[in-house]
């Protein structure tokens, strides 16, 4: 059992335009099974865009990202501007298109994304604390952004060539995995799992995301 605290960040509601929420129960479940807490943190602002998700197209509306994400969080969730790592032993962020539309706009830009300013804060201040970061799905991403040029992180996205390539340029390394694999980077205590940017079954993901809170409250 541990007792320490994980903040978890989540981009909204929903893998087109915000959190995948099966990552994002995954992650929960997995941190409480652990016997660690957890609180869900997100962006106030609004999404860049909203996602028919039977329809897979836009719809002419507007969510902020932190009214969605409690969806998920059953009303607990805080600004993400008002988070400290100083208050919290691990980061861990799951995966979802918003997630690269929402905390960086990777979905938009490729790997000559911005970053949310928040977000890049919080990840450095993690990194400056020696506190560890587990990256799920797409949210490797995230991190080579805002950590790639001055630490160069080992990170898993997968197979996908195309996403590997844009973390490397970011000044990241790639490392191959399983869907219900992790890759770890000791030196700057990250964790990863590809999640659904490979896995087909909700069971792989779950697999991969309790291996990766494991090996983050490890640490």
């Amino acid at each position: 059992m541990s007792n320490k605290r994980v903040a978890v960040i989540l981009a909204g509601c929903g893998h087109q335009d915000g959190a995948e929420v099966h990552e994002s129960v995954c992650t929960l479940l997995a941190i409480d099974r652990a016997g660690a807490k957890y609180q869900i943190f997100a962006p106030d602002k609004n999404q860049h865009d909203v996602m028919d998700h039977v329809a897979k197209k836009p719809v002419g509306e507007k969510r902020n990202v932190l009214t969605e994400a409690g969806r998920i969080a059953r009303g607990n969730v805080k600004p993400l501007s008002t988070l400290s790592m100083a208050d919290y032993d691990a980061l861990v962020l799951p995966g979802g298109f918003g997630a690269a539309k929402n905390l960086i706009d990777y979905g938009v830009k490729g790997a000559k994304c911005g970053i949310d300013a928040d977000m890049e804060r919080v990840l450095k201040e993690a990194r400056t604390q020696n506190k560890p970061i587990g990256a799920i799905c797409i949210a490797p991403v995230i991190v080579a952004r805002a950590l790639g040029a001055d630490h160069h992180p080992t990170l898993t996205i997968g197979k996908d060539a195309g996403t590997a390539g844009d973390l490397e340029k970011m000044g990241a390394k790639h490392q191959e995995a399983p869907p219900d694999g992790i890759v770890v980077d000791e030196a700057n205590r990250v964790v990863s799992t590809p999640a659904y940017m490979s896995a087909t079954r909700i069971t792989e993901v779950s697999d991969g995301i309790t291996k990766l809170v494991e090996r983050v409250l490890a640490f």
